[in-house]
Parts: structure tokens; C-alpha cells; sequence
């Protein structure tokens, strides 16, 4: 997650803090220099860019800030490489799931030292906590985000908001078309997988004692999984092997009529069509709508999973005084407040202030009130990273046996957890 709602730490307060718990080539004494800061996706605004950058450069004279913007399948699959090289990144973005394994691993650098400068006091509970490991904060919390389901009224028309996950899955059935979705929902979007097996009673793992045990399998798991089968093969016309990545470009393109992805995914779709990240403000992002997914019972929420993003420093920043300084203009006031703006749930709590009063924000606020997160382990970054999950998914969306899928990913999982 992002953060709000701290005042930015001038240069030489900065340069005062110890850099003992960082391990690269220190240059930060030097007179000028490049900080390099890694974004994840298109979620950052570009306006919170453009403030990181200005703000930081008028902070240290003669020192350049660069933005760049990766993939959640980076994270997954070049991160480590890329943190433990010569030319590693500086500042990098990471989920709240994988914070605790890079930790472990040493490819990002304790900033406990700098907890209360940064406001610690004011962080989002669970955020900071998946940014402390063995009782040191590694990260800082940068914001946090659960899925909601969008809709425009003009693709939706007269069709009621379904009340129940039944009611939702019949929904997109019934307004899917030949070439239009009536829920998208590409195969390897296991974030948007792990509600139907959780409403139906399922568990990704649960720890046994000293024993991981897997619940894809488990009688809910399969109920879930048996329903989100439907979605796919009769409700989307999403790839069965797509990912979740720019999921407001169907939206814009008019071809879902339910869309269920991240709130924060509503700056994108309310972005001018000639901006950097092209949205569609002028049609269907016009009359936008959400509403938080569906339980089993009309009145109840689905359980979503509660996702979010921490910001760190690399172990091996040549510049690790500089890539704090940096730190501390992200998790500024200034900074945040464009990104709440942007409809991302800071992790500062002070920020929420700046989060407009719109359907969307209303409806994360109801779909958050009843999430869950994966298995607290380090181990659970090696599930992620292995991809596994959307592996299984992906069968699942071609037709495959549902039981069988479960219990060999259930394997897969335990196998990993309990090694």
C-alpha cells in the first residue's frame, strides 16, 4: 500500500539517519547522482509520479529521481535477480505477500531506524505488519486495495445489481454476448478466484501445527472453484490463459458489462483517453458505478482478498541515504494525497481524508470490511513466484476436471509450505 498524511523529511534530516542497515556501495555524500524508484502497474497516477520527482530533486541539488514502471509478473519473476545485481534499483514497490520473503532473503534493507520519522504511528495496522519481519520494518506501507465489481450504467442498463454471488454469476451469464463479457474474468486472475472459494466455506492453507494443509480441494474449495468454471466458460470472453494486468482496457473498450479488479483501477478508467495510461472519462468511465462482490446470502459480502503493496529499499542501493530521502517523499502528504485522490486506500490512516466520496470508495470501504489474506510465511512468496495457482486456474477456464485440478494444486501448495 501507499502512504498519506506524513509531512516530507527535509534532505538533511535524511542525511543525519545511520544507513548501518543497508548494504550497498554508499554514495549519498556525493554532489549529484540518479535514484532509480520502481512502480508496479499503471495504479501509481501520474501526478504522484511527476510530485515524487520534482520533490525530491528540489530536496537534493543535483541529484535526478527516475520512475519506472514493471509488472506484478516482474516482481514474481525478475526482482530477485535484478535486487542482488551490480545495477540494482533503489526504491521498488512489492505486494504485502511477498514482503516477508524478500526480507528474508536480504534483497531489501531494514529501515526500523527510520519507523518513527516516517510517522509509524499512523500506518494501517495490517500493512505494517506485513512489512515487519523478525520485529523490524523492512518496508513502508504504500497502500492498500480490495476488488469491487464496476459497471457503467450505459452497458448495464435496466439489468438489476445482482445481491447475491448467485444472482452475479448468473448476471454475467445472462448479458455475456458473442464478443462482449458479462463478467471478465481471464484464467490467471487468481485474485479474483479466491472469493468464490472463500464464500462457499474453501482455504488456501491453514497451519496444522507445524504442518501447512491446502483447502483448494476441501468441499467449499471445490464448490467455489465448480461456480468460478462457470464464469469462465459461459460469462467471459476473456483469454482462459490472460492475466489481470489492465483490466480498464476492456472496460473501455465496451467489451464487459461486470468487471471486478482493484479500486484503485478507477483512476485508470477515469483517465482522459489521451493520457500516458489512455482511460475512457468521456464514455463509459462517465457514469461509473461499483459495488462490492456479492456473498452467498442477499446482505452479505463475499470475501475478498485484501491486497496492497509496500515500498522498500534495496539491499544493494549505491545510494541508500538518497533512496530514504525518497522514501520519505512517498510517504509525505503531499504525495499520498494524490494518491488517494486516484482512489487508493492509503496506508497512512490520517490520508483517508483525501478519498473522494464516491460509489467506488464507498464500495471497497463495504468490500473490505470482510477480506483475507494468503498464508503468513515466507514460503508463501516461492507459491507465489512458482505461479501455480494461476496454473491451475487456467485448467479450470479450459474445462478441467475441478476436483483433480484442487488436489494436485493442493500438493503443489503443500509441497512448497512444508518444505
Amino acid at each position: 500500500m501507499r502512504k498519506l498524511g506524513l509531512v516530507a523529511i527535509g534532505a538533511a534530516a535524511i542525511l543525519a539517519m545511520s544507513s548501518c542497515s543497508t548494504g550497498g556501495n554508499d554514495k549519498a555524500a556525493a554532489d549529484s547522482g540518479k535514484i532509480t524508484v520502481w512502480v508496479v502497474g499503471s495504479d501509481t497516477p501520474d501526478t504522484a509520479r511527476a510530485y515524487l520527482k520534482d520533490t525530491f530533486e528540489a530536496e537534493n541539488k543535483g541529484w535526478t529521481l527516475q520512475v519506472e514502471e514493471k509488472t506484478w509478473a516482474d516482481v514474481s519473476d525478475t526482482y530477485a535477480a535484478a535486487l542482488q545485481s551490480n545495477d540494482a534499483p533503489d526504491v521498488v514497490e512489492i505486494g504485502n505477500t511477498q514482503t516477508a520473503s524478500f526480507a528474508d532473503q536480504g534483497l531489501i534493507a531494514s529501515i526500523e531506524d527510520q519507523r518513527k520519522a516516517l510517522g509509524s504511528e499512523d500506518f494501517l495496522p495490517g500493512l505494517e505488519e506485513s512489512a515487519t519481519y523478525n520485529g523490524e520494518l523492512f518496508a513502508a506501507p504504500y497502500y492498500a486495495g480490495g476488488r469491487i465489481v464496476f459497471y457503467s450504467k450505459q452497458i448495464l442498463g435496466k439489468t438489476p445489481v445482482p445481491t447475491t454471488l448467485d444472482e452475479y454469476v448468473a448476471t454475467g451469464v445472462s448479458t455475456a454476448t458473442d464478443k462482449r463479457s458479462g463478467i471478465w474474468a481471464p484464467g490467471r486472475d487468481w485474485y479474483n478466484a479466491l472469493p468464490y472459494v472463500w464464500a462457499h466455506g474453501g482455504f488456501i492453507a491453514e497451519q496444522e501445527g507445524d504442518t501447512w494443509k491446502a483447502g483448494f480441494s476441501s468441499d467449499g474449495g471445490v464448490k467455489g472453484l465448480t461456480q468460478l468454471q462457470e464464469v469462465y466458460t459461459k460469462a467471459s470472453r476473456a483469454a482462459k490463459d490472460g492475466d489481470e494486468n489492465g483490466p480498464q482496457v476492456a472496460f473501455c473498450a465496451g467489451e464487459t458489462v461486470l468487471l471486478s479488479a482493484p479500486a484503485w483501477v478507477q483512476s485508470s478508467i477515469t483517465a482522459p483517453a489521451d493520457a500516458e495510461n489512455p482511460g475512457c472519462a468521456d464514455t463509459y468511465g462517465s457514469d461509473l458505478e461499483a459495488f462490492a462482490l456479492p456473498g452467498l446470502k442477499a446482505g452479505e459480502t463475499a470475501p475478498i482478498f485484501a491486497g496492497g503493496s509496500n515500498m522498500a529499499v534495496a539491499t544493494k542501493s549505491a545510494s541508500p541515504e538518497k533512496a530514504r530521502a525518497a522514501l520519505a517523499v512517498i510517504t509525505s502528504s503531499g504525495y499520498q494525497k494524490l494518491m488517494a485522490e486516484g482512489g487508493l486506500t492509503p496506508g497512512i490512516l490520517s490520508a483517508a481524508e483525501f478519498l473522494p466520496d464516491t460509489p467506488v470508495a464507498k464500495a471497497q470501504a463495504k468490500a473490505l470490511a470482510n477480506s483475507k489474506v494468503t498464508p503468513t510465511t515466507p514460503k508463501w512468496a516461492e507459491v507465489e513466484a512458482a505461479q501455480i495457482i494461476q496454473e491451475a486456474l487456467v485448467k479450470i477456464a479450459q474445462g478441467g476436471d475441478v476436483k483433480k485440478v484442487a488436489t494436485d494444486l493442493d500438493a503443489q501448495i503443500e509441497g512448497i509450505l512444508n518444505s
